[in-house]
């Protein structure tokens, strides 16, 4: 099975979300340092927000890149 993760920042409210499966979540939990974790139907994780995301210098709006790194990852 192939993993398909959506990057999506929201220059508005400053919040890049991770999308790791597309389907709704169904319940959320905040962690410390402004993450949200939402879980979907099965209690598995669906996404990540992670808030105040430039502000904290985890994105430059403009200036984005990603690195995919795939070695020692089981599959």
């Amino acid at each position: 099975m192939e993993a398909h993760i959506k990057i999506k920042y929201d220059a508005e409210a400053d919040v890049l979300h991770l999308v790791l499966r597309e389907e709704p979540p169904v319940d959320a939990v905040e962690e410390p340092g402004g993450v949200i974790v939402s879980y979907g139907e099965d209690g598995g994780p669906v996404g990540v927000e992670l808030l105040q995301a430039s502000a904290r210098k985890l994105i430059q709006p403009g200036q984005v890149s990603v690195t995919l790194q795939t070695e020692g990852v089981a599959g």
